[in-house]
């Protein structure tokens, strides 16, 4: 045994030897997801789209995922004219600039029958041996030019009332680095759930507002802290401190409530908490939204206003679209009234909305609206005019990386093209 260096105790000498567990270290992970949305295409009509030849498409409206902008293509005839127009074909394409984009798609012709057998080609959750798809460019496309027999289709579920419905899923890889780093948990917020309780129990309260047959108790200073008119009312020049009730006659009880809670939370509150006062008239969402944009518009509350032009955007189908278009107008929405007046203009929504009692109450009410509806169809047109146009001149940039024989094809990363068996 070697001797002890001397003037070293035996407690020294086992600490000199002792290797601490976090003496140098550390770490760090790249993480590969992907980022995925969906959207659903509905052809309505489709016996009068046949006949429109190969190579013909019917476009849905671009949706965006991950970062860029996407769309579906139906091929009535087929996209391939060698096939006699006995298939049709669906691809989705990349719709905005991009270069090397690496995605996975899901791509679902819905049975509309009792079985509910969905057509699907997915990959999503299964083993890919080449990786995601490579989408090169703007105008890259993945699909099937043939996706299903015509003759197949025609006689089956998936067409129900001369209409299809395609259900499109994008998954868009991302790629994200992680270092070395320490958290603390931090609670989240609970300051919009003090303030509902303060607004409940009623402490401190010192006005109170008188709504048809319901009264509301509240506090002047945290309405006129979210509120411009509140403020003026009660603190302005011409406001009056000393007021301690309020009859306000414009604004239903309910949606008044609704308005107050979003006053004090600062969140539109779920409808369980005021569903009991909810007049009959005003049952449906979307009624109840255009209420609340009114009420919020009246108050200046633009965070509010701005929810419920969101949820009515959501809303918007060929029987409430008049009425929300002639709210938008008259509270001042212009983001609003425009989804209004795109969502009209489209061929397959403009007769149905012509038809509808809610439409010839905005022609009388608001006449000026037709002249807006002239107008922003004729830009559509010209733009679908413009987009024919490159297509036949071949600087179209649609349509370049194209599956064939019914099977998806792509390009791998390391730039050879893949044939996939579906």
């Amino acid at each position: 045994m070697s001797p002890k260096p001397s003037g070293t105790s035996e407690l020294e000498e086992r600490l000199g030897n002792f290797k601490p567990f976090s003496e140098s270290g550390s770490c760090s992970r790249s993480i590969s997801e992907t980022v995925d949305g969906s959207h659903q295409f509905t052809v309505k009509g489709y016996s009068l789209a046949k006949g429109m030849g190969a190579g013909k498409y019917i476009m849905s409206d671009t949706f965006s995922v991950g970062g860029y902008d996407w769309a579906i293509y139906f091929y009535p005839d087929g996209k391939n004219p060698e096939d006699n127009s006995m298939y049709v074909s669906v691809f989705i394409a990349l719709a905005s600039e991009g270069t090397d984009v690496r995605a996975l798609f899901k791509l679902t012709l819905v049975d509309q029958g009792e079985k509910g057998n969905d057509k699907v080609h997915s990959h999503f959750d299964r083993p890919l041996e080449s990786g995601p798809y490579t989408l090169k460019y703007r105008g890259s496309m993945w699909g099937y030019k043939r996706f299903f027999r015509r003759t197949l289709l025609e006689t089956s579920e998936y067409l129900k009332d001369d209409c299809l419905v395609m259900h499109c899923t994008v998954g868009v890889v991302q790629t994200r680095f992680e270092g070395s780093k320490q958290s603390i948990i931090v609670p989240r917020s609970g300051m919009g759930q003090d303030f509902k309780g303060l607004l409940e129990t009623g402490v401190g309260c010192d006005i109170l507002f008188k709504v048809k047959n319901e009264s509301f108790k509240a506090h002047k200073l945290v309405l006129a802290a979210r509120s411009p008119v509140f403020r003026a009312q009660f603190f302005g020049l011409v406001g009056d401190p000393c007021i301690n009730e309020v009859v306000v006659e414009d604004i239903e009880p309910f949606i008044f409530k609704v308005m107050l809670l979003f006053v004090y939370t600062d969140e539109l509150p779920d409808i369980h908490d005021v569903v009991d006062s909810v007049p009959l008239p005003m049952c449906t969402h979307t009624a109840m939204m255009q209420h609340l944009l009114a009420a919020a518009d009246l108050y200046n509350l633009d965070r509010l206003k701005s929810l419920c032009e969101s949820k009515l955007c959501e809303d918007i189908s060929t029987d409430t679209v008049a009425t929300t278009l002639a709210l938008a107008e008259q509270h001042h929405c212009p983001q609003l009234k425009a989804v209004c007046l795109k969502f009209i203009v489209n061929p397959s929504n403009l007769g149905a909305v012509m038809q509808s009692e809610t439409f010839m109450h905005l022609n009388e009410s608001c006449p000026s609206m037709l002249l807006e509806l002239l107008e922003t169809f004729a830009s559509a047109d010209e733009k679908s005019s413009q987009t024919l146009s490159r297509k036949r001149s071949g600087s179209s940039i649609y349509g370049q990386d194209l599956a064939e024989e019914g099977a998806a094809e792509s390009v791998n990363p390391n730039g050879r093209r893949v044939r996939r068996r579906t």
